[in-house]
């Protein structure tokens, strides 16, 4: 179950993946298959050679790539989420859903 965001940063997010940019959307997040993690991190981009490419960097696998829908992204929890943002230079993200 996704929460914490508003309509328009989730339409922000799907047109610029949708546009082959690479997009990051943060929001609190339950799921019991992964206790301990509050949020999620949604790394994407409609331009699968360049999410790839992306991701190598950070070591993410291309099989690992969440090709529901239209918005094909990576979904990044935990340590990673904010080893990531933090590399990024996503900082208003790691402040606002406290991962700090």
């Amino acid at each position: 179950m996704a929460f914490g965001i508003q309509r328009v940063e989730l339409q922000a997010w799907k047109k610029a993946v949708s546009e082959g940019e690479m997009a990051f959307l943060t929001h609190y997040w339950l799921d019991e298959r992964f206790p301990g993690c509050n949020t999620v991190t949604k790394a994407g981009c409609a331009d699968i050679s360049k999410l790839v490419e992306w991701g190598k960097q950070y070591g993410l696998k291309r099989e690992w790539i969440d090709m529901r829908e239209d918005y094909p992204h990576f979904d990044l929890f935990g340590k990673h989420e904010r080893d990531i943002l933090l590399k990024e230079g996503l900082h208003n993200q790691l402040k606002r859903f406290n991962l700090l």
